[in-house]
């Protein structure tokens, strides 16, 4: 064990503080990649296949990343108009009402549990 000068205390703290912020922070940028590739798989999976093309337009897109934070979106690229129409159900052109296939809240529960056992996880082995 090393001895520190009292005036070196405050230094020192600060950048054990500081390594312990930078993995923390590796950490969770790594739980949110694997969580939104989780979601994307997860709505494909279970999303209605009439033509398939709807399953295959799910993309995950880096909205912003900065030194502490990453933000992630998982989105339908050129099929968007539909996911509200299918996830919900909607009314016929001669009356009645389609069936909903919830496929889009259930891949984001999976989603949000994953990352906060991946973060707990992450944090707790570091």
């Amino acid at each position: 064990m090393s001895s520190i000068k009292i005036d070196d205390l405050a230094r020192e703290v600060k950048k054990g503080l500081d390594e312990y912020a930078d993995f923390t922070t590796e950490e969770v940028k790594k739980a949110v990649r694997k969580a939104g590739n989780t979601v994307r798989r997860e709505i494909q999976e279970n999303a209605p296949k009439n033509t398939g093309d709807y399953a295959k337009s799910w993309a995950v897109k880096k909205v912003r990343e900065s030194p502490h934070t990453l933000e992630l979106v998982v989105h339908s690229k050129n099929r968007y108009q539909l996911t509200h129409l299918l996830e919900f159900g909607h009314c016929l052109r001669n009356g009645g009402r389609t069936r909903a296939i919830p496929h889009i809240a259930p891949a984001e529960e999976k989603g949000i549990e994953q990352l906060e056992k991946m973060i707990e996880r992450g944090i707790r082995n570091g």
